[in-house]
């Protein structure tokens, strides 16, 4: 069976590939993240992830078969990928526009193995109930937000603010696992694995 890395420095998506029993070994893929001119969040995502997982198979040293897994999320506001905040006034800003209104989350995953690369990008749509500006305030004093894109985490306090989902939950946390195991199984990996060795 191939071995899969995960080229991700998220611990919410190593959590959720434990949670569907495939063993991986996380490694690093850093590459640059900037949107080109007139990219749609939809293409950068997908190119993201691509790229991640090709970064992530330059770094690894093996003669076994092996596939990478490169996953990136984007939170879109109407057409405008919001991204990790600067700074508090950013992650209050984002909060202050995401309050009271519905909001695209954008997950992509590509699963490399060799020279072949399958992606997909999966679309959530979440909405939001309208957040004060003492609460944002507060929200960001808890640290949670820092390392967010669009400046909250659903799987974390930044919950109370979901007043509804469409879509995939684990999409918005960082990785659709219907869909990676989909993909996975596309690639000769199943998912399970550590159930069933029990």
């Amino acid at each position: 069976m191939k071995r899969l890395y995960l080229a991700s420095g998220s611990p919410r998506r190593r959590e959720l590939l434990t949670q569907i029993g495939v063993p991986f070994t996380a490694i690093s893929a850093d590459i640059d993240e900037t949107p080109l001119a007139h990219e749609s969040p939809s293409a950068y995502v997908e190119r993201l992830a691509r790229g991640k997982a090709a970064a992530g198979r330059d770094s690894v040293v093996s003669d076994d078969s092996f596939c990478v897994l490169g996953a990136d999320t984007a939170v879109v506001l109407d057409g405008k990928i919001l991204g990790k905040p600067v700074d508090e006034a950013d992650a209050c800003a984002m909060l202050k526009m995401l309050s009271g209104k519905e909001h695209e989350v954008l997950t992509a995953i590509a699963l490399l193995d060799g020279e072949r690369c399958e992606s997909r990008v999966v679309r959530s749509v979440v909405r939001f109930r309208p957040i004060g500006s003492d609460e944002a305030a507060a929200y960001w004093s808890s640290g949670e937000p820092r390392d967010k894109a669009g400046g909250y985490g659903i799987q974390g306090l930044g919950a109370v603010f979901v007043a509804g989902l469409d879509g995939s939950y684990s999409a918005v946390v960082g990785l659709p696992l219907c869909e990676t195991a989909e993909l996975l199984g596309h690639f000769g990996i199943p998912c399970w694995q550590t159930h069933n060795a029990r």
